[in-house]
């Protein structure tokens, strides 16, 4: 699992704009308002594809290393 984080995610309407675009996009994620995280359960190309959808949708998001 890969956490991306979107700290320009600040209510519902975003959490619901970025779950349509990962649903539709066929990936395996979960949204996270209280953290502000995308996590995503796939390879390298799943990642990316996420990271473009989230840009895509105004969201500037970058992945959490630990």
């Amino acid at each position: 699992m890969r956490v991306l984080k979107a700290e320009d995610m600040h209510c519902e309407k975003c959490v619901e704009r970025i779950t349509k675009s990962m649903t539709a996009a066929g990936l395996d994620f979960k949204v996270s308002l209280a953290d502000k995280t995308v996590t995503i359960d796939g390879c390298d190309n799943c990642v990316a594809k996420a990271k473009e959808i989230l840009d895509d949708l105004g969201f500037d998001a970058e992945e959490v290393t630990e």
